[in-house]
């Protein structure tokens, strides 16, 4: 495993920029040995591939501060976009987002084994998405099965694992969907962007941005199949496009992001039988803003107080808190996140620090949370770091 990514032209840190030269005085001893720090987080950054490199990139968190330092880059794989930590923190699972992988239709679905000691990754193995442009991956509780959305063909595949040694089976359920919304050019037909598991691992959601709609799945685990009969799905406003979702920290209610409005829409959640009821639309926006943007990400603070959402084109993160009475979001303001296009960010497992993931200006960008307010602040760092998607945390053990 590299220890310092050879793209990694400078470091911006505590407002000093530090030349790739220098780098050796900014990376402490443990990244440079290729040991993770006892007691930092791991953090892997999930990007798209053009032609710099075809990696996932691993970088080492100070709790205490914030600060990055590089630890190396993954095995070449295309496009390892979005990323998903097992249960039991032993492995890292990832979508390859093309429409052609390993010579065949269809985009990517890989798996890595994380070494404890130093966080590097190792390739088990991959199987094919079932769709093309794969786009969102996620696990159920104990890891028995992955969730894949396929975006650009708009189908949902599940995928058993291996609880010996983490590698992927051939998929024991595909589902395609059908039919289409009111944007003719962007809503044509289905485009599957988010899939999860509820709290309890009883339903399936997925967010088809082409429908409109947040379709319930009921899950088998045994089985490895989800099965939408009898669910009736959760509905954004037409021309809305929902993206991605999150549960609230009760796991009865959820807020989807939409891409096309950049709006997040509340719901009621009932984790019998799956069914989800709107019961707020806020926009994600600043008030006046007049220019093109697109909501992205959604996050939901640890202490489930606060939800975040990413806005490309006014490329800030929208801060809304959560109301402990009737769990409706009240906008607390925005903040910039210092880049272009921030696709994802990441919530630090403490719930103080996130990182945003600015796609188009090649940056993350790390900010410091305040728990009460929700508020952010720069703390004065960003990393250079090529096409940016998804943040994912390891928590190490000291």
């Amino acid at each position: 495993m590299s220890l310092v990514p050879t793209h990694l032209a400078a470091i911006v840190g505590c407002g000093v920029l530090y030349s790739l030269a220098a780098l050796s005085a900014v990376v402490p001893a443990a990244a440079q040995s290729g040991k993770a720090s006892a007691g930092k987080l791991l953090v892997y950054i999930g990007g798209y591939t053009k032609g710099k490199t075809k990696g996932i990139f691993i970088y080492n968190m100070n709790p205490s501060t914030g600060f990055l330092t590089p630890q190396g880059v993954g095995p070449d794989v295309e496009s390892p976009s979005y990323l998903a930590l097992s249960p039991n923190h032993r492995y890292l699972y990832a979508v390859n987002e093309v429409d052609t992988f390993e010579g065949k239709p269809g985009g990517g679905v890989s798996s890595y084994k994380i070494d404890p000691s130093t966080g590097a990754l190792t390739l088990i193995n991959a199987q094919n998405s079932g769709g093309t442009g794969p786009c969102h991956i996620s696990t159920d509780s104990a890891a028995t099965h992955i969730l894949v959305a396929n975006y650009g063909s708009g189908s949902v595949e599940v995928l058993p694992v291996d609880g010996a040694d983490g590698s992927l089976g051939m998929p024991s359920c595909l589902i395609q969907h059908s039919g289409s919304s009111v944007d003719a050019s962007r809503q044509e037909g289905p485009h599957a962007h988010c899939s999860i598991f509820d709290p309890n691992d009883k339903f399936a959601m997925v967010c088809d941005l082409g429908l409109d709609k947040i379709v319930a799945y009921k899950y088998d685990k045994t089985a490895g199949t989800i099965d939408s009969t009898g669910v009736s799905p959760g509905v954004v406003a037409p021309g809305s496009g929902p993206r991605h979702f999150v549960f609230s920290k009760d796991g009865k209610h959820g807020y989807c992001v939409t891409e096309m409005k950049s709006t997040v829409t509340a719901f009621h959640y009932d984790p019998s039988s799956g069914a989800l009821k709107e019961f707020q639309t806020i926009s994600a926006l600043p008030a006046g803003f007049n220019g093109n943007s697109s909501g992205a990400e959604i996050a939901l603070s640890p202490d489930g107080k606060f939800v975040y959402s990413s806005n490309r084109g006014a490329d800030n993160l929208a801060i809304f808190a959560v109301s402990p009475r009737d769990h409706t979001l009240s906008l607390v303001g925005h903040q910039s996140t210092g880049g272009k296009v921030p696709r994802c960010f990441g919530i630090d497992p403490s719930g103080n620090y996130i990182i945003a993931a600015n796609q188009e200006s090649n940056t993350l960008v790390v900010f410091k949370r305040n728990i009460k307010t929700g508020t952010l602040t720069p703390t004065g760092q960003t990393l250079e770091c090529p096409a940016p998607v998804c943040v994912v945390y390891l928590k190490q053990s000291k």
